[in-house]
């Protein structure tokens, strides 16, 4: 029998899942097998048995598009068109419909899912969203997809009743002739209209909850831009009533002397100011005009720089709020014995007694027949196919996050501050910079190995230390680790999902990041922004980052605090400046206090807000610090794949580090060599090497499933272990991380690798 499992994601309300027993037609020797099915995500998956749903699925057809047909009482297929064919056989009928009703649901569901992707892939996303007000982000074609989402439900529900309906109608009526077993026949049928008639009331529950809340959304929108036509009209009052001003003291000017109307200058020269989005008002406006035409029409926030140093300011919230310059970087600091560590080009590192490297050799050039790699790849699994080193970096992806720290002094500067929002403005600042070689790094890492290593020590001249570890192969998945002597903490674990959509390809990180400060007990979390590679198949390959990362203060007094940033897409008609980053750092109350603003490919600026309106939609600011500022990469970079200084001495070979260290995997050494043909043999035979690991694997376990014995354990993360975290306000839901297990140095320092498994 089957049982429905509770739908994991918040996007789909009542997304249907079931897991259970049924029997797959496999061949004509072996007739029907029983197997373990899951639908999950659109997807319906088979095992051999339970055991296998964590490393081994035995086959997968995706529902979008796919044809769902009975064959009789207890016989279901499946086709998605002739490539693939399911035939499914359920214990009794009632569990055949319950099957088939969920796979219809899960099936449409996928479909508004694409069309859902498309349309995201047309919309160009405007400015910051910072208001605390629930539902202000979403447009009107959003709340219609979603009604029309629950349309469809509705829909279909009342065609399973229609059909099953008449279904049982017709055994009514063969109730005159008694046949045999017409009575268990009639009791069948209504199990079946029953289960029709809950999933039709659960899908009318849910429309009805998603018409309240797009009502209340709607009446709140409403509302909202009734208020901005009355400021709009004020503005426009406004403007005219200077228009009249500037017309009088042109006239005047024409007709009197040079310099003879001290008024008409007063007004002239911040006029063109006026309209600048991000300027400050000068000098010679009263502080009512100032609060009418500091308003921009465009919502939700905006924020005004005050340049203007001046013993009295036109701007009320300076002057109200004495404390304000307390808001200042370079005076919050709480600890002057926190030392900020240099950058890479400014460190003296030493590497066994020697300096350290400054560059890698030259990329060769190969060439590389496209054609040919991709008929090697027809009718082959994407996870399978070989890819070569061509396309390739000498870096693994364990060393390519492990780049991230190259500015680690904004977390050094971070940890000076005793003020949350302070400090989740250069955490926030930090995240950016992460970015930085991503525009011109087009390349990919290779790919670790399960259960390779990455370990990078820079205590002694950058002051922090790193280590990392591939913790999961499928879906593959690294854990990372990093603390700095300033009293910081860092961990992410990061695994992602690609959507190829033939002329880019996006990647879309699923996995979260934190950042603690153990002296306060701060603590930061958030998750990464969507990476798109754009001209996959011809033209200059090139790398946009967009979409908005929420970095929320989970514990100490940082708890309650978001500050939300938005990476604005790039766009052939956009009027903002490629590559742009924007954000506001909002208290526990929703009030804003801190802004930033910058581009993730070369600096990043914050600024204290002095004041807001009432309804926290424009913010003035003080005045901006530089926070990060990119650090220029090597004249002849371009010649060895446009690495960074760090980058070039991430895969430098160290004595003493980890027998599964990334420094030791020998294709990526041979490749940094400029040996790729033997680069590409060496890549094979580890690819295969750890593929058969994984046959003996699934051999061992199914022997076992045979024998009634427990299945031998699956390889284990070494330098981190899987355990329970706790809801907060980021997860609302307790769920499972890989977090560090503070062992990895000391075992270094007894130089105790027996536990090391061998992978190259």
């Amino acid at each position: 029998m089957s049982d429905t499992i509770v739908a994991k994601g918040q996007t789909i309300p009542g997304d249907p899942e079931k897991k259970g027993w049924l029997f797959k037609w496999t061949n004509y020797l072996k007739g029907y097998q029983r197997r373990w099915f899951v639908l999950s995500n659109g997807l319906l998956s088979y095992y051999r048995n339970q055991a296998e749903m964590a490393h081994t699925c035995r086959g997968t057809i995706s529902l979008l598009g796919a044809l769902i047909h009975t064959a009789d009482s207890c016989t279901f297929v499946i086709s998605n068109g002739g490539t693939q064919t399911f035939h499914i056989r359920a214990h009794d009928e009632v569990e055949r419909q319950s099957w088939v009703t969920a796979l219809e649901l899960a099936k449409a569901k996928a479909i508004r899912a694409q069309e859902s992707d498309d349309d995201e892939d047309q919309i160009s996303t405007g400015v910051v969203v910072v208001g605390s007000g629930e539902g202000e982000g979403e447009d009107a074609g959003g709340i219609a997809r979603e009604l029309a989402a629950r349309f469809h439900d509705l829909r279909t529900c009342s065609e399973l009743v229609a059909r099953h309906g008449a279904a049982l109608q017709r055994s009514l009526v063969d109730l005159e002739i008694p046949p045999t077993d017409t009575t268990k026949q009639v009791s069948e049928r209504a199990t079946l209209f029953r289960i029709s008639c809950n999933a039709m009331m659960n899908a009318c529950s849910e429309f009805m909850s998603a018409a309240a809340a797009s009502s209340a959304r709607m009446s709140r929108a409403l509302q909202h831009e009734r208020e901005q036509k009355m400021r709009l009209q004020e503005v426009v009052e406004q403007l005219a009533r200077q228009h009249d001003n500037l017309e009088k003291t042109v006239t005047a000017r024409s007709t009197s002397q040079p310099g003879g109307n001290g008024t008409g200058q007063g007004h002239n020269e911040p006029e063109d100011e006026d309209h600048e989005f991000f300027d400050a008002m000068e000098e010679g406006f009263s502080s009512n005009m100032d609060e009418k035409t500091s308003f921009v029409i465009k919502v939700p926030v905006i924020f005004v720089e005050d340049k203007h140093e001046r013993p009295e300011s036109a701007m009320g919230g300076v002057e109200a709020d004495p404390n304000a310059s307390a808001l200042v970087p370079k005076v919050a600091e709480k600890d002057e014995d926190i030392k900020v560590w240099p950058h890479v080009s400014q460190a003296q590192g030493l590497l066994d007694g020697h300096p350290r490297r400054t560059r890698v050799p030259d990329k060769p050039n190969y060439p590389l027949s496209l054609w040919s790699i991709m008929k090697n790849c027809i009718g082959k699994e994407l996870s399978k196919i070989p890819i070569p080193v061509n396309f390739s970096e000498p870096l693994s992806m364990l060393q390519r996050l492990t780049e991230e720290y190259e500015y680690s002094s904004i977390l050094d500067q971070a940890a000076k501050f005793d003020d949350p929002a302070q400090q989740l403005a250069y955490v926030a600042a930090f995240t950016v910079s992460s970015y930085a070689s991503t525009a011109c790094r087009t390349n990919k890492p290779f790919n670790p190995l399960l259960g390779e290593t990455f370990e990078c020590d820079r205590m002694s001249d950058l002051g922090w230390r790193a280590i990392s570890e591939q913790v999961s192969h499928h879906p593959p998945m690294v854990a990372q680790f990093c603390e700095g002597q300033a009293g910081w903490q860092c961990w992410q674990e990061f695994t992602m999902t690609t959507k190829f959509r033939g002329k880019y390809l996006q990647i879309i990180p699923l996995g979260g990041a934190s950042a603690m400060f153990p002296s306060s007990g701060n603590k930061y979390t958030w998750r990464k922004v969507t990476t798109t590679v754009h001209n996959i198949i011809v033209g200059k390959l090139w790398v946009d980052n967009h979409g908005d990362m929420d970095i929320v203060g989970e514990a100490g007094p940082a708890a309650g605090y978001v500050a939300h940033l938005k990476y604005l897409p790039y766009g052939y008609f956009s009027k903002d400046t490629q590559r742009k980053v924007t954000g506001v750092i909002n208290d526990p109350q929703g009030v804003p206090r801190y802004v930033l603003q910058g581009h993730w490919d070369s600096r990043v600026e914050v600024a204290p807000v002095t004041s807001t309106s009432a309804d926290n939609t424009v913010c003035k600011t003080g005045k901006f610090t530089v926070a990060w500022e990119r650090v220029a990469a090597p004249e002849d970079s371009d010649k060895w794949y446009n690495f960074t200084l760090l980058a070039a001495q991430l895969n430098e070979p160290e004595e003493g580090v980890a027998p599964t260290d990334s420094r030791r995997r020998p294709d990526q050494r041979l490749m940094e060599e400029g040996l790729w043909d033997d680069a590409n043999a060496e890549k094979l035979r580890l690819e295969e090497k750890q593929r058969a690991a994984r046959r003996e694997l699934e051999a061992a376990a199914e022997d076992a499933a045979a024998r009634g014995l427990a299945a031998p354990p699956a390889p284990r993360p070494l330098w981190f272990s899987r355990q329970a975290v706790s809801a907060h306000a980021a997860q609302p839901q307790p769920h499972l991380r890989h977090l560090y297990t503070h062992r990895y140095w000391d075992c270094k320092r007894r130089q105790d690798w027996a536990a090391c498994p061998d992978i190259f």
